[in-house]
């Protein structure tokens, strides 16, 4: 038997925002939950340092499943030959989708992210050094946002309560 979660994850959001003069952050978020089960920041916007680490972190935390759906704004970062040899390798029967030309709202729960983490995060106004952005960002969606803030699409439930309550698997939550 499947596990909920991973039955019904529909979409993978994976895409950036600038937060720190040249430190970028890449995030995969599980639209099922809202999860982010994937990020990394680095201070060039390179396939190799920005979103191949972040797509491994997201299938190391969440298992692949027939029928996933990758989907994306069109950067180059995502249509890099070696990103999608990676997907593939990660998960052979993955579908890549890309947003449409000039249509922001295919990446609306992304958006909602950023504006989320750019308000609630103080360290992003580039007085602070790039480690402490990334502590801060670190702080912000593995004990904060995963764990404690609640989400209007999810039962205003965070994340990990949300999974915890509608799959019965075993997380850690801390409240």
């Amino acid at each position: 038997m499947l596990r909920k979660d991973l039955k019904n994850w529909k979409d993978i959001i994976f895409l950036w925002g600038l937060l720190h003069r040249s430190l970028l952050i890449r995030r995969n978020c599980n639209l099922y939950d809202r999860k982010i089960i994937g990020w990394a920041l680095s201070g060039n916007m390179e396939t190799f340092n920005t979103t191949i680490p972040a797509l491994q972190m997201a299938f190391k935390n969440r298992c692949a499943q027939q029928g996933m759906i990758f989907h994306s704004d069109r950067g180059v970062q995502y249509c890099a030959q070696d990103f999608r040899s990676i997907l593939k390798a990660l998960c052979p029967t993955i579908v890549q989708s890309m947003s449409r030309k000039a249509n922001c709202w295919d990446n609306a729960c992304a958006e909602s992210f950023f504006g989320t983490l750019k308000r609630e995060v103080e360290f992003l106004d580039g007085k602070y050094s790039a480690q402490k952005v990334r502590q801060e960002v670190f702080m912000f969606i593995e004990a904060y946002y995963n764990r404690i803030r609640a989400h209007s699409t999810i039962d205003f439930k965070a994340p990990d309560k949300f999974i915890l309550r509608t799959c019965g698997i075993g997380l850690t939550v801390y409240t």
